[in-house]
């Protein structure tokens, strides 16, 4: 094919590596350029990756004119302001989550996006993955009835008190890193956001940040949702449906999808049915989505109103919390 979207990389942080090999794999995405705020450290970057041009700074990749479209693994709380200036430069973007740390800021970075015409997208990996498409058809099929109740969760140990995801004005805790896969994916089992939250803050430094949250989301028509995540229990992610005649099981919903590729789900009898899930890089369909989004003016799989839920959702567990 003649055009190919040509990709930046905004940062080096360590995510990068499981996003650039979907980008390189791609016959429609070209890995052009990648940008540090250290020329070095960038040009190190390069020649190690096989990149073919880096930048001393922010500011010059996205002035580039040989880029199309950038991916934004900052910090989180940096998302908002390169995002936005990213747009303004004429770039489509593709935002690590969280997409930002308030509401408005989201409100605000979508509508720069609609002002310059360009792609805009929260990058939630998962839910481009074959087994979401599989997981939606069950769902739609009603194999367990009318779902009432979600339950997941998402944990892994993090020790090093001196990460950035421990700052509490970067959008540090356990919510903000990896609470909200469990949100989302409840908001796509529900289709909706929450009408009522209450939770329980289990622990945190100095009052700002959690290590580790749970809560209890209410839905429409009695339906609930129990999401957790922790930085102070071992790795294990694991997400659960309940319905009426049944529930479904995904032992690996958010990632490790290139080795456990199953979901489990039993009738009312409690006869164990097992549908296994393509072979697919985790991160290719994000990808290929904003490829077909900028190449093709399809819609982007995750859009304004599921990103501002996500983040809403985040805050009004937060707040919930801080009243127990």
């Amino acid at each position: 094919m003649d055009k190919k979207v040509r990709w930046g990389l905004v940062s080096t942080a360590r995510i990068n590596q499981k996003v650039m090999p979907s980008i390189k794999r791609s016959d429609r995405g070209e890995l052009t350029a990648v940008a540090s705020r250290d020329l070095k450290k960038a040009k190190k970057y390069a020649r190690k990756n096989n990149i073919p041009h880096y930048y001393g700074s922010y500011e010059e990749l996205l002035a580039s004119p040989e880029i199309d479209a950038v991916y934004i693994s900052l910090p989180h709380h940096l998302h908002k302001e390169w995002s936005i200036k990213a747009l303004n430069a004429g770039k489509h973007v593709l935002c690590e989550k969280p997409f930002a740390l308030t509401v408005e800021d989201v409100d605000e970075m979508f509508a720069a996006a609609t002002a310059n015409n360009k792609i805009l997208q929260e990058a939630f990996m998962y839910l481009h993955h074959p087994q979401m498409k599989i997981l939606s058809d069950l769902l739609a099929e009603k194999v367990i009835g009318d779902v009432q109740l979600v339950r997941a969760f998402f944990s892994f140990r993090l020790d090093n008190f001196n990460d950035i995801r421990m700052v509490p004005e970067y959008g540090g805790g356990s919510i903000w890193d990896i609470g909200v896969y469990p949100i989302s994916f409840a908001q796509f089992v529900f289709g909706e956001p929450p009408e009522a939250i209450t939770a329980a803050k289990i622990s945190d430094i100095e009052n700002s940040i959690d290590l580790s949250l749970f809560a209890t989301l209410e839905y429409s028509s009695d339906r609930m949702a129990q999401i957790g995540s922790s930085f102070s229990t071992p790795y294990y992610t694991a997400a659960e449906i309940f319905g009426t005649n049944g529930h479904i099981v995904l032992p690996s919903p958010f990632n490790n999808l290139e080795k456990v590729r199953r979901i489990e789900w039993y009738d009312a009898k409690n006869k164990k049915h097992t549908i296994r899930v393509p072979k697919k890089p985790l991160y290719d369909g994000e990808i290929e989505n904003m490829h077909d989004a900028i190449l093709n003016s399809k819609p982007a799989l995750v859009t304004h109103e599921q990103t501002r839920n996500h983040i809403k959702t985040v805050l009004e567990i937060l707040e919930a919390a801080k009243e127990k």
